[in-house]
């Protein structure tokens, strides 16, 4: 009996459905995780989770950065969160790493946790309203650099 190739299990089928608008696409991957607020993202780094700020530089320098925080920009980040990768980043140690992702507002970083999940990451989530919301509960900040030259004492 002869394999048929163009059923091979392996074959790439083209996805034939609609397209999806990104609010829907959104609400799909928030599907497959539970997301967390600040209180909760400043527990688990407490815990030993790895809060991962994927905003761009322009954004870090504008905004400041969340002690301790991993920076990756989200173009390198399946890359550097990979356990199994060659340019994986140091703390990504294996599967079982909890992971909370930081964007600016928490869109990006719902995205980037469904890959995240897809690479075996299986406890990563983001942190909802992301680094404005981190802010906006008061919760430690670094300032940027030219906020604290201008800023006697930080």
């Amino acid at each position: 009996m002869s394999e048929d190739r163009n059923t091979s299990r392996d074959e790439i089928v083209p996805d034939t459905s609609p397209p999806l608008g990104i609010d829907e696409l959104l609400e799909r991957v928030r599907t497959g995780y539970d997301r967390i607020g600040p209180p909760e993202a400043a527990a688990a780094a407490e815990a030993g989770a790895l809060l991962v700020d994927i905003r761009y530089a322009a954004l870090r320098d504008r905004d400041g950065l969340i002690p301790g925080a991993l920076v990756i920009e989200r173009n390198e980040l399946e890359w550097r969160l990979d356990p199994q990768g060659s340019h994986r980043a140091a703390e990504a140690v294996g599967h079982d790493l909890q992971v909370v992702v930081v964007c600016n507002e928490g869109y990006a970083s719902s995205l980037a946790v469904a890959s995240l999940q897809q690479l075996g990451l299986h406890r990563a989530t983001d942190l909802i309203g992301g680094f404005q919301a981190w802010r906006a509960a008061g919760l430690p900040i670094t300032p940027p650099p030219d906020a604290r030259e201008r800023t006697p004492g930080i």
